[in-house]
């Protein structure tokens, strides 16, 4: 009998020992993780065609914005079923747009661009680009889809702006005098 105090006393040391070892290890594994600063936003062939968008936008009708989350501008519907709505939202919430173009005077947004390189050539980014394809069509969101290359004709990407926004007239969102026959560069929109 007397061999159960200290025993009860060794193992209640033991549990204390364990709980602090194990609050050590999540503490350190939760806030000590190193981050560190990306260099850039856009990658070179984005930061090149943002040049070309802001030479063809009037910016008194229209402002661009980058790497814009889906969810920020597109939501399931409510439903009283809220395991079905996480799912829905988890499908959307971590996927961004390359750009956004929206309106001025209260940031409506008018089209999202996506800039195709070589990755959506991959299966499972394909998989990504069809389901916001149809999300887009679902909500009447029109989204651009342009082939990452080096340089850009501004023609080009203007008829592929208007060709996506369908009916909506082109004074609306290009301005009046465009050079439409110049092309730039990628990184002139860095110089």
């Amino acid at each position: 009998m007397e061999w159960i105090i200290p025993l009860v006393v060794v193992l209640f040391v033991f549990v204390l020992i364990a709980q602090k070892l194990n609050s050590g290890a999540s503490s350190q594994s939760e806030g000590d993780h190193r981050y560190r600063r990306r260099q850039t936003l856009f990658t070179a062939a984005e930061r090149s065609f943002l040049g070309v968008l802001d030479s063809i936008i009037d910016p008194q009708q229209h402002r661009i914005f980058g790497m814009v989350r889906v969810a920020d501008l597109i939501e399931p519907e409510p439903s009283r079923n809220r395991s079905q709505w996480q799912k829905a939202f988890n499908r959307i919430q971590s996927k961004h747009f390359d750009f956004v173009i929206c309106k001025a005077d209260d940031l409506t947004p008018v089209c999202a661009i996506e800039l195709d390189d070589a990755s959506h050539k991959q299966s499972k980014r394909q998989q990504r680009d069809e389901m916001l394809e149809a999300i887009c069509k679902q909500v009447g969101m029109p989204l651009v889809r342009v082939p990452a290359k080096r340089g850009y004709q501004k023609a080009e990407v203007e008829n592929l702006i208007l060709a996506a926004l369908g009916d909506v007239d082109r004074k609306e969102i290009l301005p009046a005098e465009s050079e439409s026959n110049s092309e730039i560069e990628l990184g002139a929109a860095t110089r």
